[in-house]
């Protein structure tokens, strides 16, 4: 479904944060009230950023290796039909590859998916 082999959840650096110290993301709260963590392919996350993170600062973007996430994985039609990943379970922590700042540069978020 998706050729690069990570899917991208953009949240606050507390909530990651909260994430760690528990060794799992439950998710934000728009995930938690719509029964699934909300992702975002390489090509989608600018949108998601512009969209749903409008000039909020302080935000990390967290790159989780999509194999090994089974059928809690679903990708589904959200924005124009687009498909996006939605994990239907917690997020075991085993399975992020890192996770990055997003400084706001002029009102835009900078997106560390070329480090």
């Amino acid at each position: 479904m998706n050729a690069d082999p990570f899917i991208y959840k953009i949240t606050p650096r507390k909530a990651w944060e909260r994430a760690e110290a528990a060794h799992r993301f439950d998710g934000a709260p728009i995930d938690l009230e719509d029964g699934y963590i909300h992702f975002s392919t390489r090509g989608q996350a600018a949108e998601t950023a512009a969209k749903h993170f409008a000039g909020q600062d302080d935000l990390l973007l967290v790159a989780v290796r999509s194999e090994g996430l089974g059928q809690a994985l679903k990708w589904e039609p959200s924005r124009g039909g687009a498909l996006f990943p939605h994990l239907y379970s917690p997020l075991d922590l085993t399975h992020v590859e890192w996770a990055r700042p997003m400084p706001l540069v002029h009102g835009v978020h900078q997106l560390p998916l070329a480090q």
